[in-house]
């Protein structure tokens, strides 16, 4: 089987880009499946740092093709920047990435209906999106009839689609202003095409029916990487709805987003952070807004690679990746990060939750039991060491070795793989064939937060 994914198993900025960057060298494909320009992957190599957001990031390896599929929502503006940017550092784009001609395309219409719509939950309170116009062009792309795909941007009626739409959106987006609030401006149909005709004629070289590249790709044996994008506790059917994202970012995505089929698919790396981090809205039951989370905020210089919004942390939390290491079929773990847990006296992980007075292990699937939850610890030492030298697990202290047996243990997985800093170079491997050697000392304690 040729296929390997690429999983993050909490709510996203689990550092995947420098997994899939490293993976990269035993593939020949590269493929991103779901997102948009909501998401965002920071990858360092040499010194230098990469950001990227719809461009898998198996684009700063040379002999590898990227591809991004149809279940992608695709922003012509934002593809466009990213490939003069990597051009202009010395990095060949043209020949190396494909572009789905199925994918859905982000319009000014969609970006204005996310600022209009986000805080308009049914409860109240915001969802936090990052007003790139993501789920307004998923919203369409289901309801059918207004959605454009790149390679509609191809077609003589093109035009005539764009007068269509924008005639129902103005009328849509003027019923939809707040009380008292400024009208929008009117969505101008000839200026849309124009810019969108021009993004087409830059983004040509690059499309392609990038489904059938696929299958044939695996149908002859040919290696292929799928890059999630997000968190898995942001997808938009098993995660913690509403405070979600738009697409399947869970490993249940991964075929219907890229059209290649799950057999063939023989390797999932789920990708957990040391530690939990979530944007925007929604319940994060460890979160620790005080000192500790200021430690993992500066430390891990949490701060969203596309808004550079921080980030809110707090301690690992073992029931939400356990559970999304079984929805995603994962058979190994990365554990990333975890040199920023250096100097911390001691380390909490979340094995259980108490709702209502009520213990469970089990992850709740409505939003309100999440909210209500509140933490079970296990606490275990912690270590002052620089982890960001260590390139074997002989290299991590026995702290280290024992925080790793218990992620381990809690998810039911081997951890195979061990971050000590962004750069290729500061990764640990071991054997995943025997599992780990991490050896886990007793907890010193389990008591709700």
């Amino acid at each position: 089987m040729p296929g390997t994914c690429v999983i993050g198993l909490q709510w996203g900025d689990e550092a995947k880009g420098k997994l899939v960057d490293i993976l990269t060298g035993e593939h020949d494909f590269v493929v991103r499946y779901q997102g948009g320009a909501n998401a965002g992957h920071t990858v360092v190599s040499g010194g230098e740092t990469w950001k990227l957001s719809l461009i898998p990031s198996g684009i700063l390896r040379d002999g590898v093709q990227c591809v991004v599929t149809g279940g992608v929502v695709l922003d012509p503006a934002s593809a466009i920047r990213e490939i003069d940017m990597l051009e202009s550092r010395g990095v060949t784009v043209t020949g190396k990435l494909l572009l789905s001609d199925r994918t859905h395309v982000v319009f000014p219409w969609h970006v204005a209906e996310d600022r209009l719509l986000d805080g308009s939950l049914s409860g109240g309170g915001a969802i936090g999106t990052t007003g790139r116009g993501i789920g307004p062009c998923y919203r369409d792309k289901v309801g059918r009839s207004l959605a454009i795909r790149l390679g509609d941007l191809y077609r003589d009626d093109f035009r005539q689609r764009i007068d269509h739409v924008v005639d129902f959106k103005n009328r849509l987006l003027t019923s939809w202003q707040p009380s008292g609030g400024t009208a929008p401006e009117p969505l101008d149909a000839k200026a849309i095409h124009t810019q969108y005709r021009d993004y087409a004629e830059r983004l040509r070289p690059f499309v392609a029916d990038t489904t059938a590249v696929l299958l044939d790709a695996v149908e002859n044996g040919r290696r292929v990487l799928f890059e999630g994008a997000q968190g898995a506790l942001l997808d938009i059917d098993h995660g913690t709805f509403p405070f979600v994202t738009s697409s399947n970012s869970s490993g249940v995505g991964v075929a219907s987003g890229s059209g290649v089929p799950g057999r063939w698919i023989d390797r999932v790396i789920g990708v957990v952070k040391a530690y939990s981090t979530r944007v925007g809205g929604g319940p994060l039951p460890t979160e620790q807004d005080n000192a500790i989370g200021l430690h993992l905020r500066e430390r891990g210089r949490e701060y969203g690679t596309v808004t550079m919004r921080p980030r809110r942390c707090g301690w690992f939390d073992a029931v939400a990746a356990r559970y999304t290491a079984r929805l995603s079929g994962v058979d190994e773990l990365a554990v990333m990060l975890l040199d920023v847990l250096g100097g911390l006296d001691e380390l909490k992980i979340c094995s259980a939750y108490e709702i209502d007075g009520r213990r469970v292990t089990q992850f709740p699937s409505q939003i309100g039991d999440l909210e209500r939850a509140v933490p079970v610890y296990e606490t275990l030492p912690g270590w002052s060491d620089d982890l960001t030298g260590a390139r074997r697990s002989a290299d991590l202290p026995s702290a280290a070795h024992g925080y790793l047996a218990a992620i381990s243990d809690f998810l039911g997985r081997p951890v195979s793989i061990v971050s000590v800093g962004p750069d290729r170079e500061q990764t640990i491997f071991c054997d995943r064939a025997q599992g780990t050697s991490w050896q886990r000392p007793q907890p010193t304690g389990s008591a709700p937060a």
